[in-house]
């Protein structure tokens, strides 16, 4: 293992973190038990796999390197990943009391910031008072790890499965520090076509913001805390409703969530009406079978939720029309696009600006609505199987909800995660979005 330069959307990840704010995210796996200790011996498992996993062992360091370094000239500022040479894994697994509620102890979990000077990810294990079941709560600093990096390294400590061997990339050639002059005016329209890139994301998000009413409930002063829930819906309904009413599964689960805010707007006695709040889908720029990912690489689509329609259909129709749009358009343009802008911000920029950007995720968007793919295939922990994985996304400075969702074995499954004080009735919400599925699938009946 060698040490490498942070991305910079990694780096701005690492910068933009406060307490109040951490930039972890996470998933809240559920195993079935063979016996009342199958979470003690979970924990065995993982704190003897994880230094088999070479990633999990990568701290991050931030650095000064002189701004004339030879192959990076812009590092000055940035930060590493590198091996820690003191990484013990019973630091980042840890077995917890059994309890009644895992969502209620994860949202406890979620609240507390990794440790920066260390590896940062973290293994929580929470049998299950009652002996048939454990949870795992997994944490990963979105510095190190996307959900698709989240997941290879998860199932890294996982029981070992038969997945495709990935491809490896070519070798990337030596940076010179003087390009050859061939190259100018090839790297001058690059330039120039990256700058275009870049002011009409800019405009595009400053537009975002103007004419359509937000909902007040979105919006939370920053207080530390956390709560998480957990919906499974099945999956054959949602499929019911896509093949009736055109589009995609993803489209399907967004209206879901407009959906479903409409009804939890409405019940704690916000109103919905004229409601559009600005929902960030981000899109993942990664090639899937990539040897050895390293780095985000993440752009988005920026949609308007139509919570204040009141036709389910309706919105569902206005859902797919919008991504439609955005995909006709692409990941690389747009308002949804912001995170391609870390490309253009040098590393000490990043370090310095890390406070402004983080309170600028309000103005941009008002919730993030996130997809994390997941094998088809059975996880299995210790030969314990996995039966439901709730994805948890990081909270926004200045947002109070975050929706993240997962397929897995016949099973859609949100995972929330909202600010505690800002949401006290978050399984309001979540039993919004079971409702709305049942709505969706009654319109869809002749």
């Amino acid at each position: 293992m060698t040490s490498e330069p942070l991305a910079p959307l990694d780096l701005a990840f690492w910068n933009i973190e406060s307490a109040e704010h951490p930039m972890h995210l996470g998933a809240l796996g559920v195993f079935t038990a063979h016996s009342p200790a199958a979470g003690a011996h979970a924990a065995d498992l993982l704190a003897a796999r994880a230094p088999a996993v070479p990633g999990l062992r990568m701290r991050i360091r931030d650095t000064w390197q002189p701004p004339l370094a030879l192959r990076r000239p812009f590092a000055f500022g940035g930060a590493t990943r590198e091996p820690d040479p003191h990484f013990d894994p019973l630091d980042h697994v840890r077995l917890h009391a059994p309890t009644t509620d895992f969502h209620s102890r994860a949202g406890r979990l979620m609240e507390r910031p990794l440790e920066r000077g260390r590896p940062p990810w973290e293994a929580h294990v929470l049998p299950g008072a009652d002996g048939d079941r454990f949870a795992v709560l997994f944490k990963f600093h979105h510095a190190l790890a996307d959900g698709l990096r989240a997941l290879t390294l998860a199932a890294g400590v996982l029981d070992p499965m038969d997945l495709p061997a990935p491809r490896s990339r070519p070798a990337e050639p030596p940076r010179r520090l003087v390009p050859d002059v061939r190259e100018l005016p090839g790297r001058l329209r690059g330039a120039l076509s990256d700058a275009g890139r870049a002011l009409d994301i800019g405009a595009a998000a400053a537009l975002s913001g103007l004419d359509v009413r937000s909902a007040p409930a979105l919006v939370a002063a920053p207080s530390g805390t956390r709560r998480t829930a957990g919906v499974a819906v099945d999956l054959d309904d949602v499929h019911h409703v896509r093949k009736t009413t055109g589009g995609t599964v993803n489209d399907v689960l967004i209206a879901v969530v407009a959906g479903a805010l409409r009804r939890w707007l409405d019940e704690r006695g916000d109103c919905s009406e004229g409601v559009a709040p600005r929902a960030l889908i981000p899109v993942s720029k990664r090639r899937p079978r990539t040897a050895h990912p390293q780095g985000n690489r993440l752009s988005g689509y920026l949609i308007r939720l139509p919570v204040g329609d009141p036709d389910p259909l309706s919105r569902l129709g206005t859902v797919r029309a919008a991504m439609d749009r955005n995909k006709d358009a692409g990941p690389g343009r747009g308002a949804g696009a912001v995170a391609l802008l870390a490309d253009h911000v040098p590393a000490l920029g990043h370090r310095l600006g890390g406070p402004l950007v983080s309170g600028a995720a309000r103005l941009w968007f008002d919730i993030l609505v996130t997809s994390v793919p997941l094998p088809s295939l059975g996880l299995r922990l210790g030969g314990h199987p996995l039966t439901e994985v709730y994805p948890l996304a990081p909270l926004a400075r200045g947002h109070a909800l975050a929706v993240a969702v997962s397929t897995y074995r016949g099973q859609v499954h949100y995972g929330l995660v909202a600010d505690a004080k800002a949401v006290p009735d978050l399984d309001r919400f979540a039993r919004a979005l079971t409702e709305e599925v049942e709505t969706l699938l009654t319109a869809c009946r002749p």
